[in-house]
């Protein structure tokens, strides 16, 4: 797990508030598929078996069917791990600082952007569809003033609540920078 110590350009009186991944349903999901991408060959098997029921009798077709279906697993668990991959490594953090979104493109590419508190000019959280709605969970896009204009948590649990969090470190953010400005001109 993250935490304050493994935090990338750790800043002094920085304090996680929130580490967020994907909804766990959108790992249920893929698992799902990764159950029906695993019976779909039995399927078809059994298919060819009732269409062809001499096709087992020669060596050359055993072998390009187990080939086939070995090649079809790879693939399956090849989809799965990189599916895992992505949803454990896709991380937003929320300190009371900044907000880290560390995004995990492929096996060996990952982007780690930050935006300060203080350069957020609008937060916006969505919930589409039936199951999004029933379950809790969408997107919250986080509009900033920097190079990365809009900073999307995309399919993460109570996105009202993060959105609620993030305006309420925004808010205390700007009022600390209002206080040190005013005791910096006293």
């Amino acid at each position: 797990m993250l935490s304050i110590n493994h935090l990338p350009n750790h800043l002094s009186g920085e304090k996680v508030e929130k580490i967020v991944r994907r909804d766990l349903f959108i790992l249920f999901k893929r698992v799902v598929m990764l159950l029906f991408l695993t019976i779909l060959p039995l399927l078809f098997f059994y298919l060819m078996l009732s269409v062809y029921p001499g096709i087992l009798g020669s060596v050359l077709p055993n072998a390009l069917i187990v080939l086939g279906t070995s090649i079809y697993y790879l693939f399956v668990w090849l989809f799965f791990g990189f599916s895992f991959i992505d949803y454990y490594l896709d991380v937003w953090i929320i300190t009371n600082r900044r907000i880290i979104d560390i995004q995990q493109q492929g096996f060996f590419s990952r982007i780690v952007a930050e935006q300060k508190l203080f350069r957020v000019q609008d937060v916006t959280s969505e919930s589409h569809g039936i199951l999004p709605t029933f379950l809790k969970y969408g997107e919250v896009y986080i509009q900033t003033a920097g190079t990365k204009q809009r900073f999307v948590f995309h399919e993460v649990p109570a996105p009202h609540g993060i959105r609620d969090l993030i305006i309420s470190l925004v808010e205390k953010n700007k009022r600390k920078m209002i206080e040190g400005e005013k005791l910096a001109k006293k």
